[in-house]
């Protein structure tokens, strides 16, 4: 072979792979095109915010899978350890010696411990498989798919009620509990949010319901935590108010702060700064605000994960400090359900996780209370923040994209079988809608970047 004849060639085969990669980002940028939605013409300004839609699509792709992961692997000792109101004693909560040991009973248990596996241990679906839905993650679900077919920003009292009663079983098994039944069940008698979630109407509302369902929100609103709270306000007060709805809160502002964390720095301290300034939002003398305050306090005093977690519930179960009162009121396994103590529960997994995924999922599963749904919340925020494709990197192996709505709700498409590409297209579409009417931004369909205005 002559050298004309090696460089005719490499110019062959430099002209294919440019061709086929032209035709990929052409075939991408054709996929994150709404055909649906009016896309304007917007002058950006030197101060707006640039995120990448690609990247963007990459890490809703991760929220979604990051979720089942942690959601699925914190069921393995949900309800297992919730304390006994006294002096802590051996056994009474799992440690970090626990994980790969066998499950312990839940308190509905009856002596059996979790169907899923024998072991405390992560919960992967392989490629072929399919994620089953949960209430950690089918209630985020719907609302996606409310904003998307109803092609709205913000969410009507009307639109929510409609969703719930159109996708949500009417009897048992539902998979429903606490604030969420309650307010499903007001739904059915023709209330509608927010007095499904005022204390006037629904005892449970101070529950846990609301933080498990919306954080998806901050998600929807990339870098502008005013407008995630704005539309994320009423699907919250569906099912909570004052404590429960603020924690629910700090949680939609942290999935917003997401996509402006400095990705130069480490990601221990993007997740220390996103809390800090979703802190913000708790009123100083609520008991969620004391509950971060204190947690935080004995992070850097550096107790161990256990010993600060033990100190959770002596100080707030046992001694019922802060306002916390929820002992007093002599609920079912003592409020195990309650926005409070598991919202002081995920934030023990965060601040020791510091941002390693897999340590967060760990220490969340073992802290006890309802731990699906901290690791839920956590695992979604990092599986966003490293994407789908640093989780398969991460854990050193592929997963399923497939999930199954139905398993939990019903009347969805395809029998409610989905894939997480899918999903995530939809949340993009989502975002492109709320940038463009909410924030007043642009969406660069060539470059496929949103323009995001730093001012209301």
């Amino acid at each position: 072979m002559t050298y004309i004849q090696a460089y005719r060639i490499c110019l062959i085969i430099l002209a294919i792979w440019l061709l086929n990669s032209c035709k990929s980002n052409s075939n991408k940028s054709l996929s994150l095109t709404n055909p649906e939605f009016n896309y304007n013409i917007y002058k950006s300004l030197p101060t707006d915010i640039m995120i990448s839609r690609t990247q963007n699509f990459d890490q809703l792709e991760g929220f979604w899978l990051g979720q089942c992961i942690a959601n699925w692997t914190g069921l393995v000792t949900e309800m297992d350890k919730i304390g006994n109101i006294g002096e802590i004693k051996t056994g009474d909560f799992y440690t970090r010696n626990d994980w790969g040991k066998p499950d312990q009973p839940s308190i509905w248990g009856q002596g059996i411990p979790s169907d899923l596996f024998a072991t405390i241990d992560f919960v992967f679906v392989d490629e072929n498989g399919i994620w089953g839905s949960d209430d950690d993650t089918d209630i985020e679900y719907i609302y996606q798919h409310l904003l998307f077919t109803n092609k709205t920003s913000v969410l009507t009292p009307a639109q929510i009620r409609d969703g719930w009663l159109k996708h949500i079983i009417a009897e048992e098994e539902n998979f429903l509990w606490v604030s969420n039944q309650k307010a499903f069940d007001l739904m059915k008698e023709g209330l509608l949010p927010p007095a499904t979630g005022h204390p006037d109407n629904n005892p449970e509302y101070e529950m846990i319901d609301a933080q498990l369902t919306t954080e998806i929100f901050g998600l929807f609103s990339p870098a502008r935590p005013d407008i995630a709270l704005k539309i994320s306000h009423l699907p919250i007060r569906t099912t909570a108010y004052d404590n429960s709805a603020w924690i629910a809160e700090f949680y939609v502002v942290m999935h917003s702060l997401a996509s402006v964390a400095d990705k130069n720095s480490d990601i221990k301290d993007q997740i220390f700064w996103m809390a800090s300034e979703a802190r913000k939002i708790l009123p100083n003398d609520s008991y969620s605000a004391k509950m971060y305050d204190f947690v935080l306090s004995k992070y850097h005093e550096g107790l161990t994960w256990e010993q600060t977690r033990n100190e959770v519930y002596i100080r707030y179960q046992v001694h019922q400090l802060d306002g916390y009162d929820i002992t007093s009121k002599n609920l079912y396994c003592n409020g195990c359900f309650a926005a409070g103590i598991n919202f002081a529960a995920s934030l023990v997994s965060l601040f020791y996780g510091e941002g390693d995924i897999i340590e967060t999922i760990k220490i969340g599963t073992l802290a006890g209370w309802d731990s699906d749904n901290p690791t839920a919340t956590w695992g979604g925020l990092l599986g966003f923040m490293i994407g789908k494709s640093g989780l398969e990197e991460t854990f050193g192996r592929k997963f399923s994209n497939q999930y199954n709505i139905h398993r939990t709700r019903h009347d969805f498409p395809n029998n409610g079988i989905d894939n997480f590409e899918n999903m995530a297209r939809t949340g993009i579409f989502i975002i492109d809608r709320i940038v463009q009417e909410e924030m007043k931004g642009e969406i660069d369909l060539k470059k496929n970047l949103w323009y995001i205005p730093t001012t209301k």
